[in-house]
């Protein structure tokens, strides 16, 4: 179906004497909608479209289908594209230690938890649901073509942690290589991956400068909770502020967060240039490893990033996505649990152990991050198909 997102693109649509059917989506049609109201619409789709109230009856007459925005709620019905920092943290001030409560990111966060994420009412799981269609829609749209690279592990790495380091690094080099990198959007080693690609058009020191504007800690802060600090996201505004990022710079410095609202409480990480953010964890977890083609990079994490590791291999062993892709754990000790680490497991062992042959040869452990860059860099999709 032909996707309209421009009134621009609306008007040439309408015009058309052979339009085809079409889904509408996000446009202000409060004006020039004279021909609108004089057309057969059957088969179109209208979603989350400003019009005023006596045309929509005129156009489902027409034969189109009409799905707006509710009132009810903070979140659009329909999201044509991808959410920008800005848009979720539209409200904050850096200057505020309780900034990020005022953001959009935060209301609809509330709204999520009012209504719960189970037993819900109907309207609530409809509208989430629609919106959800809307992101995915909008991801597919923008990874086309591209070499996607994901990195998963901990929410709960800190900022001063090694691995943290390692991981933007790692970042920032595929990016540059022309890989588009993608995490669960959150922070952690999450944020770091953002923050690597956020540099891939400035110098490796100019990385290492911000990730030291980013260190420090308040006084008595909970270890392993960072996220929660007053100053978490305060710090990341300066380095923002600091290294902006031109018009130029933004395709080449391009990433893609994929958080939920299932995890409200961690904000989402404020170097993604693009953040596909979802209501239903489940889409956004099985959606964000089947993208990565070119590979998953497993750092250090906790349950959550063991669960995505066996679900990764899952897709693997079935070739659900219709290849089979490289899955590297960054970190021999932590993934054998051999190491002094007290929450180091032998996954390695399990995953090698119980690995199909498709997908056998593309499982690697590695410390080195030449050597991870090299993987993804000599993989070529077309001899791994299923």
């Amino acid at each position: 179906m032909l996707q309209i997102d421009t009134k621009d693109a609306f008007s040439d649509w309408l015009k058309d004497g052979c339009r085809p059917a079409a889904a509408i989506q996000g446009v202000d049609l409060r004006t020039d909608i004279g021909l609108l109201e004089e057309t057969d619409l059957a088969g179109s789709i209208f979603l989350s479209c400003t019009i005023a109230p006596d045309t929509v009856g005129k156009i489902v007459r027409n034969g189109a289908i009409v799905i707006p925005d509710s009132a009810k709620f903070s979140f659009p019905t329909h999201k044509s594209h991808l959410y920008s920092v800005e848009e979720l943290f539209d409200g904050y001030d850096p200057n505020d230690p309780s900034g990020y409560q005022n953001t959009y990111d935060n209301i609809v966060y509330r709204e999520y938890m009012k209504d719960g994420s189970l037993d819900i009412p109907l309207d609530t799981g409809l509208f989430r649901r629609l919106h959800d269609h809307g992101i995915t829609n909008a991801l597919f749209n923008i990874i086309k073509d591209r070499k996607v690279v994901a990195i998963m592990g901990g929410h709960g790495m800190e900022r001063r942690d090694p691995y943290y380091a390692t991981i933007a690094k790692l970042s920032r080099q595929l990016t540059k290589d022309g890989f588009l990198m993608v995490s669960g959007g959150g922070p952690g080693a999450m944020e770091a991956t953002h923050l690597g690609a956020y540099f891939a058009a400035r110098s490796e020191d100019d990385l290492i400068d911000a990730i030291a504007m980013l260190k420090p800690r308040p006084d008595k802060a909970l270890p392993g909770k960072e996220y929660k600090d007053a100053d978490w996201l305060s710090r990341a505004w300066r380095v923002r502020e600091k290294y902006p990022l031109s018009a130029a710079q933004k395709d080449a410095c391009m990433s893609i967060g994929i958080p939920t609202w299932f995890y409200g409480h961690e904000p989402p990480a404020p170097f993604a240039t693009h953040i596909a953010k979802f209501f239903a964890n489940s889409i956004r977890e099985d959606g964000l490893l089947m993208i990565a083609q070119y590979g998953v990079i497993f750092a250090p994490g906790s349950a959550g990033t063991r669960q995505e590791v066996f679900q990764d291999a899952a897709q693997n062993h079935y070739g659900s996505a219709g290849y089979y892709s490289p899955m590297i754990l960054l970190g021999k000790e932590y993934w054998t649990g051999q190491g002094a680490h007290k929450y180091s497991y032998p996954v390695w062992q399990l995953l090698s152990a119980t690995a199909s042959p498709d997908y056998k040869d593309l499982l690697s452990i590695t410390d080195d991050s030449a050597q991870i860059i090299k993987t993804i860099k000599n993989y070529k999709p077309e001899e791994h198909k299923k």
